[in-house]
C-alpha cells in the first residue's frame, strides 16, 4: 500500500482532521502542533485524541507527521532563542505521545553567521537535551534548500548532527522533493544518483518521511518555492518515481503544495491514478512487483 496524504489544519481538532484527511482520500497527513508562526499551543483534548487514534487505526492510516513551528531555530545565536526552541519541542513531543508510534520533523535552523559546525552542535545539544530513549515519536531532521545561513541543505550536514545525537534510536529524515532539487540534488535526471549519494553519507535507512512538493525553479535555485505536483520544474513523472522508488515507497508521503483540501485530494487522486497504470504496465511486462 502506498501512503500518500497532506498537510492538514487541526484547527478544528485531531479526530475532525482525520476525518477531513480520510474524505480527500489520504492515508496519512501532517499538521502543525501549534501555531507555525508562532510559539503558542492549544491546550490537548484528551476525548479528542482519543477518538483522533481511533479513527486512524480503523482507517488503515500509516504514520502521521507532526511539524514544529517555522520560528523554532535551536542553533540562532542567541540563547534564549534556543532555549524557546527546545520549550516548543519539548511540548510538542510530549502532544506527539499522545499519538504514538508517529513522527514529528522540524527544519534545523540557520546558524546565523556562527558556521555549519557550530550549528549542527548546537541543534544536537537540543536534541539531546529534549529526547527521551522511552518516548514513542520519531524526531525527523527535514531537508532543507540551503539558502544563506540555513543548516540541512546537505546531506553533511544532517550527517554532522545525527552522530552527536545521544539517542539515534529515536530519530530519522523527512526528505522534501522541492528542498533537495533547489539545493543543487537533480532528482529530475538523476534519483538513483541522488539516493545513492544519501545513503553513502547519511544511510537511506535514516529516512522515515517524505515530503512530496513539485518546484516553481530549476535545480540549485535555492528558493525554496513549492508548486502543485506536474506544474512545476520537477513534474509528476520525478514524483511517481519517487513515490515507487523499492527504497522509499513503503514511507508516508506528504503534500506541502499550494492547494486546499480539495485541491490536496485532487492531487492524490491524479498520483494514485499514476500509480496504478504503473501497476498495470508492470503486470503486462511479466513483472511480479507490486506497487
Amino acid at each position: 500500500m502506498t501512503y500518500i496524504g497532506a498537510h492538514m489544519s487541526s484547527a478544528g481538532g485531531f479526530y475532525k482532521m482525520a476525518r477531513k484527511a480520510a474524505a480527500i482520500g489520504a492515508n496519512t497527513c501532517q499538521f502543525f502542533c501549534r501555531n507555525p508562526r508562532g510559539s503558542r499551543a492549544k491546550a490537548l483534548d484528551p476525548e479528542d485524541l482519543d477518538q483522533c487514534r481511533a479513527f486512524l487505526a480503523e482507517n488503515a492510516f500509516g504514520v502521521v507527521v507532526g511539524h514544529a513551528p517555522y520560528i523554532m531555530n535551536p542553533c540562532a545565536r542567541d540563547e534564549g532563542i534556543r532555549a524557546l526552541a527546545a520549550e516548543m519541542m519539548a511540548g510538542d513531543l510530549a502532544l506527539m505521545e499522545h499519538l504514538p508510534g508517529n513522527c514529528y520533523v522540524f527544519h534545523p535552523g540557520s546558524h546565523v553567521g556562527q558556521g555549519v559546525e557550530t550549528g549542527c552542535r548546537l541543534i544536537a545539544d537540543m536534541l539531546n537535551a529534549v529526547l527521551r530513549p522511552e518516548q514513542q515519536t520519531t524526531v525527523l531532521l527535514e531537508t532543507m534548500v540551503g539558502k544563506g545561513s540555513e543548516i540541512g541543505g546537505r546531506f553533511e550536514e544532517l550527517r554532522m548532527i545525527l552522530e552527536q545525537v545521544k539517542v539515534p534510536e529515536r530519530m530519522g529524515v523527512c526528505m522534501d522533493t522541492c528542498h533537495m532539487s533547489d539545493a543543487g540534488y537533480d532528482i529530475v535526471h538523476d534519483l538513483d544518483g541522488v539516493l545513492a549519494e544519501f545513503d553513502r553519507i547519511v544511510g537511506l535507512d535514516w529516512v522515515k518521511a517524505v515530503h512530496i512538493n513539485d518546484s516553481l525553479h530549476p535545480t540549485g535555485a535555492k528558493k525554496d518555492r513549492h508548486a502543485r505536483i506536474g506544474e512545476g520544474t520537477l513534474g509528476s513523472g520525478t514524483i511517481l518515481r519517487v513515490l515507487t522508488h523499492p527504497r522509499l515507497r513503503h514511507l508516508p508521503f506528504l503534500l506541502e503544495t499550494p492547494n486546499d483540501d480539495a485541491g490536496h485530494g485532487q492531487e492524490i487522486a491524479m498520483l494514485r491514478v499514476q500509480l496504478e497504470t504503473e501497476r498495470k504496465e508492470n503486470q503486462n511486462k511479466g513483472w511480479e512487483e507490486t506497487i
